[in-house]
């Protein structure tokens, strides 16, 4: 039974733990999916790259967030942000950036699902049977998002320490090799199918998402308390997951040029057997479960705020007693499950480049409403003066303005990866324009009846 509106009263909310882990999942949900920044760069490289690539595009960015998250704690999220810095328009196309980015990031989740079960029982993944599996995951995500953001949240704290406790194993295996050995004996030589620009957009690609858990701000307890403390610490906790057993591998001696994705089976079968392989396996489609279910519950969240707004229609608003927009979560999920079968680098490429463009806006709409609004409560403010802001908003800039380089010589549909991306996000301004065209003829019939 659906209600319109807001969730009732009585529906659970996020607390602090939930939200964290949601977050957690929605930017990482563990090491998974590092292995061509290995694979391409090289152990030293990736560790490098690790280490240093949060400073540019990490906390700036959740800095960012931490700030807007707490300011203006509204659904919707980046959305509401832009929307009251900048205007309709800006909003729409923010929104717009952000659902068409979620086409491309959503197919990657079930892919590497099936290239994970692939290493163990590779007849199940073959075929048509990997299109199956990956629908699957798209269902079954899309029926736990239906039971609410809460249950989505518990859920992930559980799926969180199930999904990681394979890798406390893998380091210890890793260490105790290492010391066996004598000393660390890992080549950090640079692999010989190096590709740097490969191994930077897949680093940038498991380093974003921190804005998606701020759609939710209406689900989430005390969000201008919880949202910077949440962001700041997921950071963290990002970093260390990232950088620790890829040092781990490096001093157990496995070579870099083994890595591609889903190569962790592979370390985990040399390092402890084929019982932590398996292990490996199953904690890696877990995580991408549970990165998929999560991030369902981000982007569902921006077509309801949409159409609460009229920019789309009203069906859009309709949610379960749990505070599900259930309209919202079965279209979006009909749309991820049509856009299956990209390949894994030209996914991250296209969702970097529509990701960073959304995160510009927000750079400027945090700047605009420093300046517009100057005296609007400001829970958690980045300290310093209004430039710095300003600085730090440069550096993602400038990583988004690369991945637009990089993308040059990707190709999709018979056209470089950077046409077809910038092709995809100017589609946001005759879709604006459609959708205020539609609103006003929706609203002109009741405007009439109150001028009689």
């Amino acid at each position: 039974m659906q209600v319109e509106g807001p969730p009732q009263a009585g529906a659970r909310k996020l607390r602090l733990l939930p939200l964290l882990a949601a977050t957690y999942f929605m930017v990482s949900g563990g090491p998974y999916d590092l292995e061509d920044i290995i694979g391409f760069g090289g152990y030293g490289y990736a560790l490098i790259l690790l280490t240093v690539l949060p400073f540019l595009w990490s906390f700036p960015t959740a800095l960012m967030l931490g700030e807007l998250s707490s300011t203006v704690p509204d659904e919707g999220g980046f959305y509401a942000w832009v929307r009251r810095a900048m205007g309709p328009f800006w909003g729409f196309q923010e929104a717009w950036l952000s659902l068409a980015a979620s086409i491309f990031d959503m197919a990657i989740y079930p892919t590497t699902f099936v290239l994970y079960l692939q290493h163990i029982a590779p007849a199940l993944t073959h075929g048509h049977r990997a299109l199956a599996l990956e629908l699957v995951v798209v269902a079954v995500a899309v029926l736990w998002n239906l039971r609410g953001a809460a249950s989505v949240g518990e859920g992930s704290v559980r799926l969180w320490l199930v999904a990681i406790s394979p890798f406390l194993l893998l380091i210890g295996a890793a260490i105790y090799t290492g010391l066996k050995a004598g000393h660390g004996h890992a080549s950090l030589a640079v692999p010989p199918n190096r590709n740097f620009s490969t191994a930077i957009l897949v680093a940038m690609w498991n380093y974003m998402g921190w804005d998606n858990a701020t759609t939710i701000a209406n689900e989430v307890e005390n969000p201008q308390r919880n949202y910077p403390r949440v962001i700041l610490l997921a950071a963290v906790m990002v970093m260390l997951t990232y950088i620790v057993p890829i040092a781990a591998v490096a001093w157990a001696g496995i070579p870099a040029e083994k890595f591609s994705t889903g190569a962790w089976v592979d370390a985990a079968h040399i390092l402890g057997g084929p019982a932590l392989a398996l292990a490996i396996v199953l904690a890696g489609s877990l995580d991408d479960f549970g990165t998929f279910s999560n991030l369902t519950l981000s982007y569902t969240r921006l077509p309801h705020a949409l159409a609460e707004d009229g920019l789309l229609p009203s069906v859009f608003t309709k949610r379960l007693r749990n505070g599900s927009p259930w309209v919202a979560v079965l279209a979006c999920g009909l749309c991820w499950a049509l856009a299956l079968g990209f390949s894994f680098e030209r996914l991250i490429t296209i969702d970097i480049v529509l990701w960073g463009l959304s995160m510009i806006l927000e750079f400027v709409a945090l700047v605009l409403l420093r300046r517009s609004e100057p005296d609007l409560p400001r829970p958690f403010r980045i300290p310093g003066p209004d430039w710095v802001p300003i600085v730090l908003g440069l550096f993602p800039a400038g990583l988004a303005l690369y991945a637009l380089y990089a993308s040059r010589s990707e190709t999709v549909a018979g056209m470089p990866a950077l046409a077809f991306s910038l092709l995809i996000a100017l589609a946001g301004i005759p879709l604006y324009l459609l959708a205020k065209i539609a609103r006003d003829r929706r609203s002109s019939p009741q405007s009439m009846r109150e001028m009689r």
